[in-house]
């Protein structure tokens, strides 16, 4: 297979008396689709923060080819989020007073781009993802479906590489959870880039590319879908 995308070497995260993870080692390769699984507490959700950047661990080292990311300072882990790196969450963290198409351009506004061009490349993937029409409306106007791929398209917005994705389908019904997924995986995996995402779901699971599983801070098994 091809060089990882992005890679970790024995992770260690404690907090308190807890060790979140506890000697991690995970390759992931660009156009892969990889749902991280586990129970409560076991450790998914801080590996999907310490891969991103946003939690740096205790010790071990994860890199983005050719980044280290753990060498990074702060400012510059925040960057590197900001452009090449796309998140989606569990309730979206949309702005409310803004407009869908205003949530999706903000991300590529903040990166410099006038905000002409950032509306009109909003727009289109608001469109892409079945939008149409719905610009305008601000995000308590649309269903939580709706609200989701317009977290989607402002994951996709800057043209991110890699997307993390927090229980993305976690406050949706089972028809609108299959729905947000064929968004997430269309605009990730079916444009060339790399998906990771944290899940309680084994629907959700089961349309990734493999299934790493989660257990007291280790990873107990990587299964490639058949």
């Amino acid at each position: 297979m091809n060089t990882p995308v992005i890679e970790a070497h024995a992770l260690i995260k404690t907090f308190g008396t807890t060790r979140a993870l506890a000697g991690v080692d995970l390759a992931i390769h660009r156009g892969e689709s990889v749902a991280i699984m586990g129970a409560s507490g076991s450790g998914k959700t801080t590996l999907l923060h310490v891969l991103a950047g946003i939690t740096a661990p205790d010790a071990g080292s994860v890199v983005f080819r050719p980044i280290e990311v753990t060498a990074l300072s702060e400012s510059a882990r925040s960057r590197l989020r900001r452009e090449r790196f796309g998140f989606v969450f569990q309730q979206g963290l949309l702005i409310p007073e803004l407009t869908a198409v205003e949530n999706v351009a903000l991300a590529s506004m903040i990166n410099g781009v006038r905000r002409q061009d950032a509306v009109q490349h909003a727009a289109s993937w608001l469109a892409a993802l079945g939008l149409a029409g719905m610009e305008d409306r601000r995000i308590g106007e649309l269903s939580g479906g709706q609200a989701q791929r317009v977290a989607i398209a402002r994951a996709q917005a800057t043209g991110a590489e890699l997307v993390f994705a927090d229980e993305p389908t976690g406050a949706l019904d089972s028809t609108t959870s299959s729905e947000v997924m064929d968004a997430l995986l269309w605009s990730t995996t079916g444009q060339g880039r790399t998906l990771v995402v944290v899940t309680h779901d084994p629907d959700v699971a089961a349309r990734c590319t493999r299934t790493v599983a989660v257990r007291d801070g280790r990873i107990i098994s990587s299964a490639v879908a058949a």
